[in-house]
């Protein structure tokens, strides 16, 4: 749909339009309007009705005027209490205008309504007083007709029956002394139906001072008048009486004028009927009547309302939450064609400054936007809190003319004018200048946070109201988002904190900042600096010795793992600078002048190229701030507290961000590598990268993670692995055993072997495959063709020097089987002779078997002659051992490793414990500890367990 622009549906009166307005064309005139002398927009009823919002506030108090002047009830006190400018003479005109009758109810918009409800045909015409505090005098008489009207009774007197009315008054009046409710009561009733319009009564009891009567009378008996005339109305059904009293001690003045609104306060509480005419929703309606004409195309207006609403609910994240209900599409057509934000900030913010009216400050400011605003064209939407033409002299000094000093070069040089940031910015991006997204943004922010105070705890206004006073439907919010980011790097004046944004007089710290950002140089501080955050970020873990930034001559050419962090010199990007591995490749391959052997020991972290930019920018803003920090402390600075405040949180969240920009910068680890490959041998040196997930909580944890998953770093080593590793690379070329020291010594040299965490590793697939006889055979050494210490199959005591020998299975195999040959071999036997010998000398019984000789039992043995039977095989093993009750953990844990382990290892060998508990006391067991124990017998599955009385 194609939507209107706000000049194009609503038409501002002709005075807005031409710029013809004046300052005291806003002001309501109570007076003025009693003495025929006002503008016609206030003294004409019919056009005064015409740009007159009735209110609900406006049109009870009107209702109950009404049946008061008819004798139908009402109240017959009102009292009109609201802040500053918020509607009380304006209320008092419409009152005014009602009851005097001077034009039909048909020529008074608003009104038949008003007494079609009350049931009133006509209205009777009223007599009217109106005291104004302003214009009488405590000690300068009024003179009528020649006499001279000393008070506020005698002025209320003459009024209501002119000379005649005085004289029902005269005593008290030249006296100074306060008539009686009698006499008051009786006045009113001979000129009742009558209205009394009492405004500015504070004003006027304020001047009197303690102890001494003027011409008005004295202070108390002004207080006893009106406690008198409040009373004497009760008496009168067709009299009513309005007065306005401040709503603030601040609006009362001085003391006397405090003392005044209370006791004024305290009479008028006793029969009043307090009113509060307008609230902030009607204000809208209020302002929008007097600064426009007519609504031409209100089908035209509904629309933008709608897309102004359907656009908020579709980007409810970034707007306030109230955007989202369904009666902020009628705000929006209440307040049409201002935006609803804009009466928010006036009335909310602005109306909180000493000297700002609510409504007639609101007007004066508004009609000199509008009338800007449809002189250059204007083709917003709707007029918006970005819409301010803040440019325009007129504009500019009726805003700032509210504020305190030194505003104007804040809006010169931050927020809007040919010379300001926000132009300048939106001239060089082309994006942000199509929809002045910089100019709109500052000037939302300036709205919204001008009228506040250095000694408030909550500054500024949020993200969601900035965005909520600047974007229209069709816009992107993204770049109003990008435009609040350019402004809070480059303008002096704009502070922001915890989402929140502000303009202030004084220029901003971040602007101090950045300043400083521009003493600290690369060698010197901002390197040492990254040097240090590195440190800290890293953690040994694995590796043995951390390295950051250290010259190659100063890293160590030895067994141990070590990590080594190469500067933002140096950085490392896939398909662009590949600084990092030459710098990588220079360490790995020198130490200093000196070749560098262990190179498979080494393991690289490289800064991310396109990010080294930025993280030493972030060490600059830190050392920058810490420099601040330092020169508050030492009262080098003179800054409030907010700003001392600041500074530190500034500090503190800069640290935050150069940690996650340490890890976020270093995230590339790189390995150097060779491969074997087939008919080719060894590759050239190559280099892996792995990226690092910068939002890992610790660096450290990540690398080893990285470490661990692509098999760069072996933890835990298989023997198949090692025997592998052995047939591949050592068992060659006729070589049968290599020595392990030499294995290990290699793994830590050779880029093509595995990298071993540190020789524990190493030695702990040795020792759990020693026991198999699948991949290795161990020797502590060899003699000639002999192997010493030989061990194959089974649990060794290894201890890794240069004599260890790993040995070829097949050749450990045939070693062992030569070696049980050779035993066997060397076994001593039974010669032919000497049995020959042994058969000769033998007796025989009957059947020829060789009878024993009488000292055989003596010798321990038969005759020689006859072979001696085979030993028996074992088959079962018994054993049985005590163990001490304090020590039997250990003693069990010993006892299954030294001996069933030994029978467990072999298959078809079945092994059976059993264990036997016997405890006694003399004392005997309570029943808590049999309880615990049998509980406990259960659950570990116990054949028996059983309690026992003794003897």
């Amino acid at each position: 749909m194609n939507l209107k622009p706000w000049r194009e549906i609503a038409v501002p009166h002709e005075d807005v339009l031409k710029g013809t307005f004046q300052q005291a064309e806003f002001a309501a005139d109570l007076s003025r309007v009693h003495l025929g002398t006002a503008t016609a927009e206030y003294q004409d009823p019919s056009l005064f009705f015409q740009r007159t919002f009735i209110t609900e506030g406006m049109r009870l108090l009107l209702d109950s005027v009404v049946h008061r002047l008819t004798g139908r009830g009402g109240d017959p006190v009102i009292q009109l209490q609201t802040a500053f400018g918020g509607g009380k003479t304006h209320t008092m005109l419409a009152v005014y205008h009602l009851a005097k009758g001077e034009v039909s109810a048909s020529d008074m918009p608003g009104i038949p309504a008003i007494l079609n409800a009350a049931g009133v045909v006509e209205m009777p015409r009223a007599r009217i007083a109106v005291l104004d505090g302003i214009r009488l005098s405590p000690n300068q008489p009024m003179k009528r007709d020649g006499l001279a009207v000393n008070t506020l009774w005698g002025e209320l007197a003459w009024q209501l029956g002119g000379a005649e009315g005085y004289t029902m008054v005269r005593e008290a009046d030249e006296s100074g002394t306060s008539p009686g409710k009698g006499v008051l009561a009786d006045l009113l009733g001979r000129y009742a139906p009558c209205v009394i319009l009492i405004d500015e009564l504070v004003a006027y009891i304020r001047q009197f001072e303690e102890g001494k009567t003027l011409s008005g009378g004295s202070f108390d008996s002004n207080l006893s008048f009106l406690q008198a005339l409040t009373e004497a109305l009760k008496a009168v059904p067709t009299a009513v009486l309005l007065a306005s009293l401040p709503e603030s001690d601040k609006e009362a003045g001085s003391q006397r004028g405090v003392k005044a609104l209370a006791a004024l306060s305290h009479y008028f509480g006793r029969v009043q009927a307090l009113w509060k005419p307008v609230s902030s929703e009607e204000a809208f309606e209020i302002v929008r009547r007097r600064l426009f004409s007519s609504i031409g195309d209100k089908l035209g207006a509904e629309a933008v309302c709608r897309a102004f609403a359907d656009y908020y609910i579709a980007n409810a994240a970034d707007l306030p939450h109230e955007t989202q209900e369904a009666r902020y599409f009628e705000r929006l057509m209440h307040a049409y064609p201002i935006h609803p934000e804009v009466f928010v900030r006036l009335y909310e913010d602005w109306s909180s400054l000493d000297n700002f009216q609510r409504t007639r400050g609101v007007l004066k400011l508004m009609a000199k936007i509008i009338h800007r605003l449809w002189k250059d064209n204007n083709s917003d939407l709707l007029i918006m809190p970005g819409s301010l033409p803040l440019y325009d002299v007129d504009t500019r000094n009726e805003s700032i003319y509210y504020l305190p000093q030194g505003w104007d070069p804040v809006l010169e040089s931050d927020v809007d004018g040919e010379r300001a940031e926000t132009t300048e910015l939106e001239s060089v991006d082309t994006r942000l200048g199509s929809v002045q997204a910089c100019r709109r943004t500052a000037r939302t922010i300036f709205l919204g946070s001008a009228p506040t105070t250095s000694s408030q705890m909550v500054r500024g206004i949020e993200l969601e109201r900035v965005l909520l006073g600047c974007v229209q439907p069709g816009q992107q919010i993204g770049v109003f988002k990008d435009a609040l980011r350019r402004l809070n790097d480059r303008l002096h004046y704009l502070n922001s904190g915890n989402n929140r944004f502000w303009f202030d007089t004084r220029p901003n710290l971040r602007r101090e900042m950045e300043d400083r950002k521009r003493r600290f140089q690369d060698k010197d501080d901002v390197i040492p600096a990254v040097r240090d955050r590195v440190q800290r970020t890293l953690a040994p873990g694995v590796f043995s010795g951390v390295h950051v930034f250290t010259a190659s001559a100063d890293i160590p050419d030895d067994w141990a793992l070590r990590l080594i962090v190469l500067p933002p010199t140096a950085g490392y990007s896939r398909s662009g600078d590949q600084s990092a591995i030459r710098y990588a490749t220079e360490i790995l391959k020198h130490r200093g002048e000196q070749p560098r052997f262990k190179q498979n020991r080494l393991i690289f972290l490289a800064p991310d190229a396109d990010s080294v930019s930025r993280l030493k920018d972030q060490v600059r803003s830190v050392l920058a701030w810490q420099s601040i920090v330092a020169d508050i402390k030492d009262l080098k600075l003179n800054l409030d507290q907010y700003q001392a405040r600041q500074a530190s949180r500034s500090l503190d969240d800069a640290n935050d961000a150069l940690r996650g920009m340490v890890k976020e910068s270093y995230r590339w680890m790189l390995a150097p590598a060779q491969f074997a490959e087939r008919g080719k041998g060894l590759s050239e040196l190559q280099w892996e990268a792995f990226q690092v997930n910068a939002g890992a909580q610790s660096l450290t944890q990540e690398l080893e993670r990285v470490l661990r998953e692509n098999e760069l770093l072996i933890t835990e080593w298989a023997p198949i692995h090692l025997h592998n590793v052995l047939k591949a690379w050592f068992w060659k070329d006729g070589n049968a055993e290599a020595s392990a020291l030499t294995v290990w010594q290699q793994t830590c040299q050779q880029l093509y072997l595995p990298r071993l965490k540190d020789d524990a590793v190493f030695q702990a697939a040795m020792g759990a495959g020693a026991e198999s006889r699948d991949f290795f055979g161990f020797a502590q050494g060899k003699e000639d063709a002999r192997y010493l210490g030989f061990s194959y199959g089974k649990r060794a005591s290894l201890f890794m020097d240069a004599s260890l020998l790993l040995i070829e299975p097949v050749t450990a195999a045939a070693y062992l089987q030569a070696e049980r040959a050779a035993e066997e071999a060397a076994r001593p036997q039974p010669t032919s002779v000497e049995t020959q010998g042994a058969m000769g000398s033998a007796s025989t019984r009957g059947g020829g078997t060789p009878a024993p000789h009488a000292g055989d039992s003596a010798n321990g043995g038969y005759p020689t002659g006859t072979p001696s039977p085979a030993p028996a095989v074992k088959k079962h093993f018994y054993g049985s051992i005590d163990l001490d009750a304090f020590q039997a953990k250990k003693q069990f844990a010993d006892l299954v490793d030294e001996v069933v382990q030994q029978f467990t290892v072999r298959q078809g060998v079945r092994v059976k414990i059993a264990i036997e508990i016997q405890a006694d006391s003399d004392a005997g067991f309570d029943d808590g500890l049999q309880r615990a124990v049998k509980e406990n017998c259960n659950v570990l599955r116990f054949k028996n367990a059983e309690f026992e009385a003794g003897d």
